[in-house]
C-alpha cells in the first residue's frame, strides 16, 4: 500500500502535536507568504552546482550545432524538428507518444526509489527560482528577519526602491529566460534578427515573448511555491508512488522526541531535537518536516543542512533530519526491491524499449500514392464502346526527412496492363521538403478487370532500401 502523505499540520508519528511555526497556508486556506532563511551545507552546495550545470546546458543547447543544425530546434512554424543530429517533421509526431510514455515511466521508477528528487534537484521551477530569482531577493532585501520586518512595515522610500529594483531585475531575468526559451523555436540567428528589428515585423514571436516573460515574472516573483502546491499534479501523484521504502527527507522521531530547548545533561530524557525551528524557517514551502511526510515537501534538503549545522553546535551526531526511507526512520531495514518497484521497473523498461523501437523505425523519407481529388476514375468515350479508355489519376507525395537535399527516383514496376505516365522519374527535394508528382494510368475498358493494382518503386539517394507504394485501379465492372 502507498504511504499517506500528511498535510503541513498533521500529527507526527509519535509524541505531542506540534503545529508548524511557518506554513504556506493558514488555517482558513489563505496564503502565508514564506520567508526561507539562508542556509549552507553539503546538500546546498551540491544543489547549487547542479542548478548551474542544468542552466548552462539549457542556455547552450540552441547554440550547439550537431550535423550543421542546433542540438535542439523545434521549428513549429515550418513543422521541422531537430534533436541532437536527428531531423523530424510533422509526420513523425506519433513518436512523441512513445518518448513521453518512456519518460513518464522513468519518472515513476525514480520517484518510487528516490522520492521527490526531481522536485528538489532538477525541476525547472526549483532551478530557476533558487538559482536566478531568490538570490536577487536576498541581495536587495537582506536575510529572512529583515525581509519580514520590511514587508510588515509601512511603505517608505527604502522599501519602495528595494521592492521596485527587485521586480525590475525580475523583469530583466524573465526577459532573458523567455528569449532563451524562444530560441528553441526560432533559432539563434532568427532571434538576434528579431531583437534588432521592429516588433511589428514579427508580432507572433513578440507576443509569445511578452506572454512567457509575464508568466515567468508572476510565477517566480509572486506565485512561487503555490505552483507546486496548487498547480503541479506531481505532488499529489507521489502519494500513490511513494511507499515505506522510498527515499525521502524525513525526521527521526525516535531520536528527536520528546523535543525541548536547552542543553542535555546525563540522564536527560529529552531527545536530540532542541526545538530551534531552524528546519522550519529555512523551508521554501514553510512546512515543519517534523510533522511527517507531507505533500508540501519538495525534498530540497535545506532542512537537512540546517539541522546538521545545529547538531554540530550542540555536539550531537548529524542525521536527525536526513535522506532515508520511512522504514529506515523507524529503525527498520529498508527493502530496495519490492513488488511495486519491480512492476514499475518492467513498465519503465517496456516504455524505453518501445520508444527505442519507434525511433529506429523513423524512416528517412515518406512516399505515398494517393488518388487525386474529384472523380475516382474517368471513362474516355470512343466511337466503339470496346475502345473506351479508363483513366485513373494519382499523385505520389514524397517527403524528404533529411536535413540535406536528396534525389528521388521513381519507377513503375507493375501497371496491371495499364499505360502509366509519370510526370517526373527523378526529382531533387530540398531538406525536409516535399513534392507531389502526378501519375496517370490509362487502360482500355475491354481489358480492365476488377482488383487490378498499380505499384511504383521509390528510391532515395543514399538509401539502399527503396519503398514500394501501390493503389488499386478503379473502373466500371463488366
Amino acid at each position: 500500500m502507498s504511504t499517506p502523505i500528511r498535510s503541513s499540520s498533521a500529527q507526527p508519528p509519535t509524541g505531542k502535536l506540534h503545529l508548524p511555526v511557518v506554513s504556506s497556508l493558514r488555517n482558513d486556506g489563505s496564503r502565508a507568504y514564506p520567508y526561507p532563511a539562508d542556509v549552507g551545507g553539503r546538500f546546498t552546495w551540491a544543489r547549487r552546482v547542479t542548478f548551474a550545470v542544468l542552466i548552462a546546458i539549457w542556455a547552450a543547447l540552441p547554440w550547439i550545432h550537431v550535423n550543421g543544425r542546433p542540438a535542439m530546434f523545434l521549428d513549429v512554424a515550418s513543422r521541422r524538428f531537430f534533436l541532437f543530429g536527428a531531423s523530424f517533421n510533422a509526420q513523425d509526431f506519433w513518436l512523441v507518444f512513445f518518448v513521453t510514455t518512456a519518460l513518464l515511466f522513468a519518472l515513476v521508477v525514480v520517484t518510487t526509489v528516490l522520492g521527490r528528487a526531481w522536485c528538489g534537484w532538477t525541476c525547472p521551477q526549483t532551478v530557476f527560482l533558487e538559482a536566478l530569482y531568490r538570490p536577487i531577493e536576498r541581495w536587495l532585501e537582506g536575510p529572512r528577519n529583515e525581509r519580514m520586518r520590511r514587508d510588515q512595515a509601512p511603505w517608505d522610500f527604502d522599501k519602495l526602491w528595494r521592492k521596485g529594483l527587485k521586480h525590475l531585475l525580475y523583469v530583466f531575468v524573465s526577459l532573458f529566460v523567455a528569449h532563451v526559451f524562444l530560441a528553441y523555436f526560432v533559432s539563434i540567428p532568427s532571434l538576434f534578427e528579431m531583437i534588432t528589428r521592429s516588433p511589428a515585423e514579427h508580432p507572433e514571436a513578440f507576443g509569445w515573448m511578452l506572454a512567457t516573460s509575464a508568466i515567468f515574472w508572476l510565477d517566480f516573483g509572486w506565485f512561487r511555491e503555490q505552483l507546486c502546491l496548487v498547480v503541479c499534479p506531481y505532488g499529489r501523484l507521489q502519494g500513490a508512488l511513494i511507499d515505506d521504502d522510498s527515499l525521502v527527507v524525513g525526521y527521526d522521531v525516535g531520536r528527536g522526541e520528546p523535543r525541548g530547548k536547552g542543553k542535555r545533561k546525563d540522564g536527560d530524557s529529552r531527545g536530540d531535537c532542541v526545538d530551534c525551528h531552524r528546519c522550519v524557517v529555512v523551508c521554501p514551502t514553510g512546512i515543519d518536516i517534523r510533522n511527517g511526510l507531507q505533500v508540501d515537501c519538495i525534498a530540497c534538503t535545506q532542512c537537512i543542512d540546517a539541522c546538521d549545522d545545529v547538531m554540530d553546535k550542540v555536539g550531537k551526531p548529524r542525521g536527525l533530519i536526513r535522506y532515508d526511507s520511512l522504514r529506515g526512520l523507524r529503525g527498520e531495514t529498508r527493502k530496495l526491491w519490492r513488488p511495486r518497484l519491480a512492476f514499475y521497473g518492467v513498465l519503465g523498461v517496456l516504455g524505453i524499449v518501445a520508444a527505442s523501437l519507434a525511433l529506429r523505425a523513423h524512416a528517412p523519407f515518406e512516399a505515398n500514392l494517393v488518388r487525386m481529388q474529384g472523380a475516382p476514375y474517368v471513362v474516355e468515350r470512343a466511337e466503339v464502346a470496346a475502345d473506351d479508355v479508363i483513366r485513373n489519376q494519382f499523385q505520389i507525395h514524397l517527403v524528404n526527412k533529411q536535413d540535406q537535399p536528396r534525389t528521388f527516383r521513381l519507377e513503375v514496376i507493375d501497371g496491371s496492363g495499364a499505360e502509366v505516365v509519370l510526370a517526373l522519374s527523378e526529382v531533387i527535394i530540398e531538406a525536409l521538403g516535399d513534392r507531389r508528382i502526378s501519375l496517370i494510368a490509362r487502360e482500355r475498358r475491354a481489358d480492365f478487370a476488377a482488383g487490378e493494382r498499380m505499384r511504383v518503386r521509390v528510391s532515395m539517394e543514399g538509401e539502399t532500401e527503396p519503398r514500394d507504394v501501390e493503389a488499386p485501379l478503379l473502373g466500371p465492372t463488366r
